[in-house]
């Protein structure tokens, strides 16, 4: 895992300080290439081949190419066999990644299965090709006007650049605030873009080329149960084992779900010893506390059923509040989720022990996990009733709503938007709120594309291709980098997703409950109490944080015009504090709005944007 930089001329004192902003992300060596025509930066945090020879950047044999590269390659070795005839002159996977595009140029990237985001440059051709990995699980940023094309794994790298002006895309605060996380390729700055998962993008005669190299298949796959199940199960085994390859010690986060305990179960077919870490949290209502707790104690009863060597740490209400600033500020586009600080506090407590975590992140994307997807099957099935809905509505009134939104956009918006109710009299601006912008921006970017879908195959595809890359995976990454520590998700191994994305959600849930497949590939294998417990997902307590005396004080502060001046213009602070009052009296629940406000107000200050 590292962190990579570069821009189209030459500076070395400016790369220099792309890598040293981006430090966390690749502590144990740093290293620059500059020409004429580009600077390249890496820092590396050393996984696979601790020798420094394997150090970046990375020239290839005969000198033409140079590579910057972050992430894991699983199959490195599978590719390095098939190049055979190279010299290689280290173990890594980043010489893999060099020698297999000099043989087979971008057609290369089709035969990469892991996570990562890298740079090529071709002396020869005078072409810098920047690649991402197809599920997006590496972040990769770059910034283009025409005349100066700049990249890096984080925005702050980007930002030191002092053409790259602070300006606010307002769509992109549209969507942060209906959705609560930021879309790509949006970032929250107007000439600031994410590459695309499954992109490549080339500069070349100063001008760039963005396209796509890897294309996920079609929920069409005809197998019996039995073949379906097995090839889950073989499919887990093999991804997991790819992944277990490290020269640095290695873990697992153990939430006490479905997911992490399948992926321990594989883990404890091929290793001993393993090393398990999970977090619980401390609240001074001790019932809400129990509340809160459920997985934690699930985690420690799948520990000790597999006898790893777990370590469990509790985030109390002090914790929160002194880390608060911290584990919003980390994200260089804002995220509205409260389990942000949960994710960092639990990563600097595993890098006190290993240096790789694996985790079950994408099992609810790919195996059916949110509830929401079991209302869009009930919607399709009951919406195939002549006459349902005016049968359904007198019963359940309001509540039969949920079951007569029509598949597509409409569904997504119903389960994901934040409602127009929610932001009365907090914005002074509601055009930046504008609900229309929004729809026809995931409707041209995510559902044109899945017209032909399901209602709950387009709802788990849009999921997979924009909350999983830009919520839950780049919070991961974000938070997990922050403590130098490399997070693999072997339940998104490519193999596997391509699978899955392969199986109609039909086969995934049923009216009863969700992750079918899982459930009953491994239903011999797991403890039987973890059947038994209810889909919770995993989360911190938020609202309940809302009302600590330490962290409401933090919260106060930061909700305050005097916080930031900069944001004075937009929100209305009187109506906002009314609304964080209710919310602690326990009049109103505002956790979203007052969070995403909180997010908002400490990213702008951290960026001392232009609002």
């Amino acid at each position: 895992m590292c962190g990579i930089n570069g821009f189209n001329w030459k500076d070395e004192k400016l790369i220099r300080r792309m890598n040293e902003i981006t430090r966390h992300r690749g502590p144990d060596a740093a290293g620059f290439y500059c020409d004429d025509l580009v600077s390249l930066g890496n820092n590396r945090l050393s996984i696979i081949d601790l020798d420094p020879r394997a150090n970046q950047p990375m020239t290839g044999e005969d000198g033409r190419f140079v590579i910057v590269y972050n992430g894991e390659i699983y199959n490195f070795e599978d590719i390095r066999r098939e190049l055979s005839d190279y010299p290689f002159k280290t173990k890594s996977d980043t010489e893999v990644i060099l020698a297999a595009y000099e043989k087979w140029g971008k057609e290369s990237f089709r035969k990469l299965n892991g996570m990562y985001a890298f740079a090529i440059w071709d002396k020869k051709e005078k072409e810098l090709v920047l690649a991402r990995d197809p599920v997006g699980v590496k972040p990769l940023l770059y910034y283009f006007n025409q005349k100066k094309f700049i990249f890096s794994s984080e925005i702050k790298a980007i930002l030191l650049h002092e053409d790259v002006l602070r300006e606010v895309d307002p769509l992109a605060v549209a969507a942060f605030f209906r959705i609560l996380y930021t879309p790509a390729p949006l970032t929250g700055f107007s000439k600031i873009q994410k590459l695309l998962p499954g992109h490549y993008i080339s500069w070349r005669g100063g001008n760039i080329t963005i396209k796509k190299f890897f294309q996920w298949g079609a929920g069409n796959a005809v197998m019996s149960r039995e073949e379906t199940l097995d090839t889950v199960k073989k499919l887990i085994f093999k991804a997991v084992k790819r992944q277990l390859v490290s020269d640095r010690p290695l873990g697992l986060y153990l939430s006490g779900g479905l997911d992490s305990t399948t992926v321990l179960h594989a883990m404890s077919k091929v290793t001993e010893n393993i090393e398990t870490f999970s977090v619980g949290f401390r609240l001074s209502n001790k019932a809400e506390e129990e509340k809160f707790n459920q997985d934690f104690l699930i985690a420690k009863k799948v520990a000790a059923h597999y006898r790893t060597n777990h370590h469990a740490v509790e985030i109390t209400p002090d914790d929160v509040a002194s880390s608060l600033e911290e584990a919003v500020a980390g994200r260089d586009d804002p995220i509205s989720n409260p389990t942000a600080i949960p994710m960092l506090f639990l990563a600097n407590f595993t890098k006190k022990f290993v240096t790789v975590a694996l985790s079950g992140d994408g099992g609810d994307e790919l195996f059916g996990g949110y509830e929401r997807y079991r209302y869009a099957k009930l919607a399709e099935s009951f919406q195939k009733v002549a006459g349902f809905a005016g049968l359904i509505t007198p019963i359940l009134g309001g509540r039969a709503k949920k079951l007569l939104v029509k598949p597509g956009i409409d569904q997504f918006k119903l389960f994901m938007f934040q409602k127009d109710t929610d932001f009365d009299g907090v914005f002074k601006q509601r055009t930046l709120l504008s609900e229309d912008d929004v729809v026809k921006f995931f409707q041209k970017n995510i559902f044109e594309n899945l017209l032909w879908q399901s209602g709950p195959d387009m709802l788990m595809r849009a999921d997979f291709e924009s909350w999983l890359p830009d919520q839950a995976l780049a919070l991961a990454d974000t938070m997990s980098m922050m403590a130098s520590l490399e997070q693999r998700v072997p339940l998104l191994d490519l193999p596997l997703a391509q699978f899955l994305l392969s199986i109609p959600a039909s086969r995934k849930i049923s009216f009863r409950t969700n992750k079918r497949l899982i459930r009953e590939a491994f239903a011999k294998d797991l403890p039987d109490f973890l059947f038994r417990q209810p889909k919770r997902g995993w989360f911190a307590p938020g609202a309940k944080w809302l009302r600590e005396p330490k962290v409401l004080s933090v919260v106060r502060l930061i909700l305050s015009e005097g916080y930031n001046s900069q944001t004075g213009k937009i929100f209305n602070w009187p109506r906002i504090n009314v609304l964080l009052d209710d919310h602690m009296a326990k009049r109103g629940y505002h956790l979203n709005l007052i969070w995403a406000i909180l997010t908002f107000q400490i990213w702008a200050r951290k960026y001392n944007v232009s609002c």
